[in-house]
């Protein structure tokens, strides 16, 4: 996937590159493991999907990516193809005769890279002996109730048949790197270090299993780890009364097993201290890994995204206009007969994921939502929030009322332009006569008879629905049951708006036909107060469309601009406490960055977007790629000391490198919130020539700003800070 953003003239280059030797790439293979090869199960599919184009860059022909076949996925993404290969074919052709097939192509993504996929049922028959195997190798016995397992155990084991016949082929002429990713493509990594292929191996964590399990089930997690993990400070996040907690460490083993997970979560951690290398998306992710998998990670690997640019430096605004005219259409039509707020003074707020109630923050946000309707009423603003909940869940179809809605809207349209016609062709006329129109008679009695149906039409007894679609477990979903007990029915007194629309966005819809990254390029705030995140694509893909967004400190993308950018809120990404404070506190500053963005006036707002899109270049891939080009460097050095020498330094430290505080942003935290003058009554909001100057030459300062600390190295001692913040 290739998000598109403007040629900012704020860029990276003035990041000094890392002084590394590139590897030989010629006389090596690299082959990339994961479940979500072609098959798109959540964001890890993102993560190789959006790197592929840099490593192919980087490896020409000798890139591959090994995942599971299902025929549904490779008829629309894959272009099955011959391997070119001998080496490869022939190890296909081992495979192959034996019963078990696999298929060879090019992935149909940027980059285009060549893919070798496993079809798990032809070598089902297998499953009784790689079990038996597998329990001699590690003693870990996989119940056959547990389909994933035992299909994680199928593919591994493919895996691990499939790299032995490339390391017996290619001999010590080509070594191998093989890049595992999450614990369904362990047991390949097992089986490959037991039995001593000399082929160099990397294991990523995007998220551990027993971590994501633990957070869903409330178990009070970031509190329960050692107490080194908040590097001194004591923890809160989990005390409601705001009194610090003692923390009591997990039992991990028990935990697993309550969960009935101890085999996954045995495989996963046997595949973390069998890897050369360990590597893991984010600090707060190695930290957890640490805790839950016994090993701390060798490399952090951030996840960055394809970014493609526009040679128009503010199209990305015009695409804002554009869609968010779409989602207006919407709206127009899911609230017909209640429409009775402004349209042009609407913010529409969205969070999007995983239907994981409280890891991705939905709990605390709906507390937050609830608070700011009662601000914005008891202030009596102007303003309306509409918000919308993309998670997908189990439904029936469409509802009525949703579908009734914009069918109501569509027929006032035509109306409207039926009318419109007759109006405009008898104006004509009368203009060509020379004669001012008589505007009693202009429009007749039938007009005026249509006319008063359709408006009769948009009248309705109940109120907006607050869900889209039919849900199966309408009665326990945790969603629809917060949104009863804290009162956001969608009346016509709330300041804001809730539409639960518990179903991908995809531009056939006959409801709301946008798809995904259209959506977001429409909405003002994305909102994702997550518990447990381990990086967080949502508020980064924000980020690259110019659209501002809510994260935390738990969250690996939160931990990452904190990191990176001087002072976020003024570009756009606020930051909630959700580590260091208890939840009442976080939902309060959760409510005050909402409410804060209501006040902003449009100029702000435009000022604020073109910041955030600035900070694209830290989430390119082309940057954050040179991370797992140390970790392969790494995992050479230590598989074949004799070959590649010693291990590599440590691998470039970012955290030198920050986006300073806009220039136009007073210093003090209090008020960066509002980081350009407000209005005044009588000022023009729609002076677009002005604010562009404003922001072009902003932009321009920052540009010096940011590339001032790699041009003259450490600040000189006696030196203040200016702008960017120093970081020896």
């Amino acid at each position: 996937m290739a998000l598109v953003r403007s040629l900012s003239v704020t860029s990276l280059n003035g990041l000094p590159l890392w002084e590394e030797d590139d590897l030989p790439v010629e006389d090596l293979l690299l082959f990339e493991v994961a479940w979500e090869v072609t098959n798109k199960v959540g964001g890890i599919c993102t993560v190789i999907q959006t790197k592929a184009k840099v490593t192919a860059d980087e490896w020409g022909e000798n890139y591959f990516m090994i995942g599971p076949y299902y025929e549904h996925n490779v008829k629309t993404q894959v272009e099955i193809l011959e391997p070119q290969n001998p080496a490869i074919k022939r190890a296909m052709d081992a495979i192959n005769g034996n019963g078990c097939q696999v298929y060879f192509g090019r992935w149909l993504i940027e980059g285009s890279p060549y893919v070798l996929l496993f079809d798990i049922g032809s070598a089902a028959w297998n499953l009784d002996r790689w079990k038996g195997e597998f329990w001699d190798v590690c003693h870990i016995g996989i119940p056959f109730h547990d389909r994933e397992a035992n299909d994680a155990l199928i593919f591994g084991s493919l895996t691990a048949w499939f790299l032995k016949e490339m390391s017996d082929q290619v001999q010590d002429q080509t070594n191998i790197i093989a890049h595992f990713h999450e614990w369904q493509a362990g047991a390949g990594l097992i089986l490959c270090r037991y039995r001593q292929m000399p082929i160099a191996t990397i294991f990523t964590t995007h998220a551990t299993l027993l971590g994501r399990y633990l957070c869903a089930g409330n178990a009070d997690f970031y509190n329960r780890l050692d107490q080194k993990m908040t590097k001194g400070k004591r923890n809160r996040a989990a005390g409601a009364s705001g009194q610090p907690q003692k923390p009591i460490k997990f039992n991990i083993d028990k935990e697993a097993g309550d969960r009935q997970i101890y085999h996954r979560y045995c495989m996963e951690r046997a595949a973390v201290h069998c890897a050369h290398v360990f590597t893991t998306v984010s600090e707060i992710t190695g930290i957890e890994a640490e805790h839950m998998l016994m090993r701390k990670a060798d490399v952090i690997t951030p996840n960055g995204l394809n970014i493609k640019k526009f040679s128009a430096m503010h199209e990305f605004q015009n695409l804002h206009v554009m869609y968010k005219s779409k989602i207006q259409e919407f709206v127009r039509g899911h609230f017909y007969g209640h429409l009775d707020f402004n349209l042009d003074k609407t913010f529409f707020f969205f969070i999007a994921g995983r239907y994981e109630y409280t890891n991705k923050g939905a709990d605390i946000f709906l507390e937050a939502l609830a608070r700011l309707n009662f601000l914005l009423r008891v202030h009596k603003s102007d303003v309306t929030v509409v918000v919308f909940f993309i998670m997908p869940t189990k439904t029936n179809n469409f509802n009525v009322e949703s579908l009734k809605g914009q069918a109501v809207r569509k027929q006032l349209w035509d109306t409207a332009h039926l009318v419109k016609e007759k109006f405009g062709k008898k104006l004509y006329e009368a203009l060509l006569k020379g004669e001012i129109p008589d505007w009693n008679k202009i429009l007749d009695r039938d007009d005026l008879s249509t006319m008063k149906r359709a408006i009769f039409s948009t009248q309705r007894q109940s109120l907006p629905p607050v869900t889209t679609h039919n849900m199966i477990d309408d009665s326990t979903d945790p969603i629809l049951n917060t949104i009863r007990r804290i009162g956001l029915f969608n009346n016509r007194t709330d300041r804001v708006k809730v539409i639960l629309h518990p179903e991908f966005l995809s531009s056939t819809s006959p409801l709301l036909p946008m798809d995904y990254d259209e959506f977001v390029r429409g909405c003002h705030l994305g909102v994702f107060p997550s518990y447990y995140e381990p990086w967080g694509y949502t508020p980064a893909e924000c980020t690259v469309m110019g659209i501002p967004s809510v994260t935390t400190n738990l969250s690996g993308f939160g931990c990452f601009m904190q990191e990176h950018v001087a002072d976020p809120a003024a570009y756009g990404i606020y930051i909630v406490d959700r580590r260091f404070r208890a939840p009442e506190e976080s939902c309060n500053q959760l409510t005050q960055y909402l409410y804060g963005f209501c006040q902003q006036s449009r100029r702000q707002r435009i000022v604020q977007r073109n910041r955030t899109e600035r900070l694209s270049d830290l989430l390119d891939w082309r940057f954050l790629g040179r991370f797992y080009k140390h970790a392969r460097h790494l995992t050479l050095s230590r598989a074949f000391p004799d070959k590649f020498g010693m291990e590599p330094h440590a691998p470039p430290k970012t955290e030198g490198f920050r986006f300073p505080r806009p220039s136009s942003v007073p210093p003090s935290p209090s008020v960066s919130l509002h980081s350009s003058p407000h209005h005044s009554e009588g000022e023009d909001e729609d002076d677009d020539d002005e604010e562009r100057y404003d922001e072009d030459e902003e932009a321009e300062k920052d540009k010096q700003n940011i590339k001032l600390p790699f041009l003259v190295g450490p600040m000189p001692k006696g030196k203040k800070k200016q702008h960017g913040e120093y970081r020896n």
